[in-house]
């Protein structure tokens, strides 16, 4: 990695307390969701929760991204990226997809097997729906009109398979 290059002097680590300031101050430059929410959605990882899994990326020591992922209810090893925010200013350096690729390799230690994400069809959301599928999501299921009048709900998945070696790969299993 080139000095100075966004991906440098980075540490991909469990959320913790101490990162909410400076995630409310992502979180503002994206607008993703209200910086009032961030307590309340990383609470179940700061409480050790096994069914939550909260990730904070440091560059240089500050928090400039996060990745939030839930099991899903009744099922055997389905998880749900439930959100994804990278600072403005470093996005489209590649962060975004280093979150992602670790939370996936932390979700397969823990077993899972499956892991989806929900996205908006609109056209702004054009970028984002571009970003999974480079990421190896494929679209499975649009739901019409779900988050408003002509906004549909768009539904990722990506298996999380391990190969017979025990070590984690992205290759899909054959049928």
């Amino acid at each position: 990695m080139r000095k100075g290059s966004p991906l440098a002097h980075l540490e991909i680590l469990d959320g913790h307390a101490d990162h909410i300031p400076q995630l409310r101050a992502v979180l503002d430059s994206i607008a993703l969701f209200p910086a009032e929410m961030l307590p309340e959605l990383m609470a179940p990882c700061l409480a050790g929760e096994a069914d939550a899994l909260w990730l904070t990326v440091l560059r240089d020591g500050r928090a400039t991204g996060f990745c939030y992922a839930r099991a899903e209810a009744l099922t055997e090893g389905t998880w749900n990226m439930l959100a994804l925010g990278v600072a403005a200013s470093a996005q489209r350096s590649g962060l975004g997809a280093r979150l992602v690729g670790a939370l996936e390799e932390r979700l397969r230690a823990k077993g899972a097997r499956l892991l989806i994400v929900d996205t908006s069809g609109t056209a702004a959301f054009a970028p984002t729906r571009s970003f999974y599928e480079a990421c190896g999501y494929h679209q499975e299921a649009r739901i019409r009109d779900f988050w408003a009048e002509g906004d549909d709900k768009i539904t990722f998945r990506k298996a999380l398979p391990l190969d017979t070696s025990g070590q984690t790969t992205n290759a899909h299993p054959a049928r």
